[in-house]
């Protein structure tokens, strides 16, 4: 009777998969490729991206057109709550309409272009040697698969990288894939697919390392998850069936 249990019990344990060491640690594999790595990240504008632009100059009324706030207006008419800077968005075209200059192509624009089509388009004629900062309001990635907490995250300062993202969502779960990780892209109007390996140290120069804005990161579940879930889902079945097994046996060696 002990050694039938003992039996059932090392099957048990023969279902659950052991994870070891080297299918979690993160950049244990290869050599870092110093030359193919960058701290410069480039933020190219898109559509739906919102863009918040906000013009500077020694001439503050100069610049007055050009830095609408954005208000509410009540059923009275009158303006209600906090103005906020107006934003912008740059629609199916890849323009916005921005006031007084009118429709201007962004989409597919760097923010260093962007900034020196601006440039050239106020100075000298309305505002001269104006700063301008373009931030996007609405700059977010989402991460979602095997992770503590999937979810899309707002990122205030545009500079993320996949690790960033990867905390922001609480970290893979054992059961995620390091190896394989998967990032959704649009570019040029087109959803394109890249792997990461972050068991590998070529992740840091991998061009997906920092993200762009929308991109979406999707964290498989290994082999073992999988089959585990499977499991369960006959797991109360299968102990029931094992007690009667148990049971008969018991008495049939009586």
């Amino acid at each position: 009777m002990i050694r039938i249990r003992t039996a059932i019990l090392f099957l048990v344990i023969a279902m659950s998969s052991c994870v070891s060491n080297k299918d979690i640690a993160y950049f244990q594999y290869d050599e870092i490729e110093q030359a193919n790595v960058s701290n410069k990240f480039e933020t190219i504008f898109k559509p739906d991206d919102l863009l918040q632009i906000t013009i500077s100059s020694d001439n503050i009324e100069a610049t007055l057109p050009f830095n609408l706030p954005a208000v509410t207006f009540g059923t009275t008419g009158t303006a209600t709550g906090t103005p906020k800077q107006q934003t912008y968005l740059i629609d199916s075209r890849g323009e916005i309409d921005f006031p007084v200059l009118g429709k201007l192509k962004l989409g597919g624009v760097s923010r260093e272009a962007a900034l020196e089509l601006l440039k050239e388009k106020l100075s000298p004629d309305y505002v001269t040697n104006p700063t301008i900062n373009i931030k996007i309001a609405n700059f977010k990635v989402t991460v979602y698969g095997d992770v503590k907490n999937p979810g899309t995250f707002t990122i205030p300062n545009e500079r993320v990288s996949i690790l960033d993202a990867i905390g922001l969502a609480g970290d893979l779960n054992i059961s995620g894939k390091r190896d394989n990780v998967l990032v959704i892209r649009e570019e040029n109007n087109k959803k394109m697919k890249y792997r990461v390996n972050l068991l590998s140290n070529k992740t840091l120069s991998s061009p997906v390392f920092y993200l762009q804005q929308n991109d979406v990161v999707y964290v498989e579940h290994n082999k073992a998850r999988i089959q585990s879930a499977s499991a369960n889902s006959n797991t109360t079945l299968f102990i029931s069936v094992t007690s009667l097994i148990i049971t008969l046996v018991s008495i049939l060696t009586r």
